[in-house]
């Protein structure tokens, strides 16, 4: 009877030290160092921003839509305010492919520059866009102060009028335990 009972206890005790390992190597959260600002994206059409390739299909040119299967480039710059002439702090440069027949969502991958908050390196983005809501955008990867990074952009638009159209730009930032750069 006593051996019968060796086999169960053993599995139970082998199961909830397995557990106890899973759970211990997964908890960094006391490690993580975050970072998290907010900055402009001034683009201007025919300027900073162009359309290479005209769309297909679905709606027309406007403020706020274009066709489906346009092509757009851009190389903006970045500031701390909503005043262009502000302090540039950084650069985003990508393209834009519209990928829904209303002309609102797109896929959009870019390049972020930054020397800003103390720190100088890239962090590239990549994901899909509404051109009149807010989008979150995960991290693929970084460069310089940023190698590692992870975490997502906020992409917001503030001014869609006219030539000149204006996004905040809201980066949440963290590091994880192995990195060696990033906040202290």
């Amino acid at each position: 009877m006593a051996n019968s009972l060796h086999l169960p206890l053993f599995l139970l005790l082998s199961i909830l030290a397995a557990h106890k390992a899973l759970a211990s190597s997964h908890n960094h959260d006391q490690d993580l160092r975050f970072l998290q600002f907010s900055l402009f994206q001034h683009e201007t059409i025919n300027k900073t921003g162009y359309i290479v390739v005209d769309g297909v299909a679905g709606t027309g040119f406007s403020e706020t839509t274009t066709p489906f299967g346009t092509i757009f480039v851009f190389r903006d710059n970045m500031t701390t305010s909503l005043n262009d002439s502000s302090g540039v702090v950084g650069i985003a440069e990508g393209t834009s492919i519209t990928t829904s027949f209303d002309g609102l969502r797109s896929l959009l991958f870019a390049k972020i520059t930054l020397k800003t908050h103390g720190y100088e390196g890239s962090v590239s983005i990549l994901g899909v866009v509404h051109n009149t809501k807010p989008a979150d955008l995960p991290i693929s990867g970084g460069t310089g102060d940023f190698t590692f990074v992870q975490g997502y952009v906020r992409m917001s638009p503030v001014d869609l009028h006219g030539l000149t159209v204006l996004y905040k730009i809201e980066f949440h930032l963290y590091w994880p335990p192995y990195a060696t750069n990033g906040p202290k």
